[in-house]
């Protein structure tokens, strides 16, 4: 069942301040993000949302520390990112970021246990806990029976919730999730939203990428962007909805 209140958050864990972004294409210079200033609190779930063009890919690219700004200051955990080695991002994004995209992004011909393992095996992992960590991250999103398939074995929200997986064996506190839905029919999708909502529940941020405003709504905060700067940021109200995820 979901609250009707908002929860209290815990710590800022992602302070961004005047961030802007340019690109060249071409001799035409691209403001992708103006100035945007945004605070997330650990434990909060929020969806980012905007039109194309409108700079929500670019902003995930830099919270995710997969960008860099053109302007402005990103503080993570309280340290300007800029100041990190590259070492330390990769250290960030291994095992403090989660990513989950629209496409999978899964080894064809590798397994779904196998596919889950990859961010451990970066991570130094030794081979029989990196498999056991694997497996009961697939068990998580209920996937236990789907362990030997590879990705053309599974469905399209199977696929997806090995994504998760992947996403969630390194215990990372925060899950960004870039149109998670984009490619699933709406009945899988609300079985991805429902278990992102289980994955907040357990104390994870979420974090949601999506230009589809029932997706968002699942969220307890939108924030809209256009043109390269935030429009509105708003808390959600709640209506008590009934979830019924159980792993299989």
């Amino acid at each position: 069942m979901r609250v009707g209140a908002i929860r209290p958050h815990g710590p800022v864990v992602i302070d961004i301040q005047n961030i802007s972004k340019d690109y060249l294409m071409g001799e035409e210079v691209v403001h992708a993000l103006r100035g945007v200033s945004l605070r997330i609190h650990r434990n909060e779930y929020l969806a980012i949302m905007g039109p194309s063009g409108s700079g929500k890919s670019t902003l995930m690219n830099m919270l995710g520390c997969l960008d860099t700004p053109t302007s402005g200051r990103y503080n993570f955990n309280g340290r300007n990112v800029a100041e990190m080695t590259d070492d330390e991002l990769a250290e960030i994004r291994n095992r403090e970021i989660g990513f989950v995209f629209q496409t999978f992004n899964l080894l064809p011909r590798s397994t779904s246990l196998r596919n889950v393992e990859l961010p451990l095996i970066y991570a130094g992992v030794d081979p029989a806990t990196r498999e056991e960590m694997a497996a009961n991250a697939l068990r998580e999103v209920g996937l236990g029976d789907r362990m030997q398939h590879k990705p053309n074995e599974l469905s399209g929200g199977q696929r997806q919730r090995v994504a998760i997986a992947r996403a969630l064996v390194n215990n990372p506190s925060i899950i960004l999730a870039d149109e998670p839905t984009g490619n699933l029919d709406s009945k899988t999708g609300e079985e991805i939203i429902v278990l992102l909502e289980v994955l907040y529940q357990r104390g994870n941020t979420i974090i949601l990428v999506t230009h589809e405003p029932d997706i968002a709504a699942h969220a307890r905060r939108a924030v809209h962007l256009r043109d390269g700067l935030i429009e509105s940021d708003d808390y959600v109200p709640l209506v008590d909805e009934e979830f019924a995820f159980e792993p299989r």
